[in-house]
């Protein structure tokens, strides 16, 4: 019997689709292997700006995590917006119990129109109880300052910053350059006692920029739960999003920042029994 290999994503719902638990899950279903969910937050947003955030119940959260845990083959988990310091202190504990191999964290702060996603206090929750227990961080550059507490205009300080964050009990850093100016977006793995991994991509120009961190880091997850060395998983999830970004520039999903094209090479499907109807297909 064939099995598919699962990634437990942990993390915000998106209304509009772009970003999120259904970024998460899209990119787990393009590249081949079962995405399962645990939803902390609900969003009322679209492509122009989130109207509004709701927080799950921490014990359904927690419920949540557990009946896919319990059940399914998962070995690896995508952590992505925590929102509250109360969810974050109960995931914490649900992956210390649970044979977990790889854990992948996104630390959602700021949305893409500049909405906080993530609650004050809830950010020191996030360095104490999640940090040491990641196999790699995929934070952008506002989000390394944040937890690092350093000023970043440069890949020096990207390198700085990570050195930091290894204080803190990190194992890997990817620091997202994508805020940086360059005709190129360069992300860099910085891994203890390890010559730091570049990995660059021409920059895009498009306004299709929703939902490309929650993109990257379920990608990376997705090629780990495959098998994949980090720095290979690393390299692949960047080649899966620059051709999700190249071409998505000219979708037009919205008013605002529209999504990626998740989809790119989707697999069309033979139905078993046919529809004569042309019109149809």
């Amino acid at each position: 019997m064939k099995t598919y290999p699962v990634v437990l994503t942990i993390a915000g719902s998106d209304s509009s689709g772009g970003a999120g638990i259904q970024a998460d899950l899209k990119t787990m279903s393009a590249i081949g292997v079962f995405g399962a969910s645990a939803i902390t937050a609900i969003t009322a947003q679209n492509t122009c700006e989130v109207r509004d955030i709701q927080g799950i119940e921490p014990d359904i959260v927690r419920q949540q995590i557990e009946a896919v845990l319990d059940d399914l083959p998962c070995t690896t988990v995508k952590l992505g917006m925590l929102y509250s310091r109360a969810t974050i202190e109960t995931i914490a504990d649900c992956l210390q119990r649970y044979p977990l191999r790889n854990i992948v964290l996104d630390p959602v702060m700021v949305s893409t129109s500049g909405c906080r996603l993530i609650e004050e206090e809830a950010i020191s929750a996030v360095k104490t109880l999640l940090l040491p227990q990641a196999t790699v961080i995929t934070p952008n550059i506002p989000e390394a300052e944040i937890l690092s507490g350093l000023a970043i205009d440069s890949e020096k300080d990207m390198e700085k910053a990570a050195n930091r964050l290894f204080h803190a009990g990190c194992h890997a850093v990817l620091v997202k350059g994508g805020h940086l100016k360059g005709a190129e977006s360069c992300d860099i793995l910085f891994m203890p006692n390890s010559v730091p991994v570049r990995y660059t991509s021409p920059r895009i120009s498009t306004r299709n920029t929703h939902g490309t961190g929650c993109t990257f880091s379920s990608a990376i997850a997705s090629y780990l739960a495959l098998g994949h060395r980090l720095t290979d998983a690393v390299s692949l999830a960047k080649k899966y999003l620059t051709q999700a970004l190249q071409t998505g520039a000219d979708m037009a999903i919205g008013s605002g920042h529209g999504s990626v094209n998740h989809f790119f090479a989707p697999r069309v499907l033979t139905p078993l029994n046919p529809i004569k109807d042309e019109n149809l297909y």
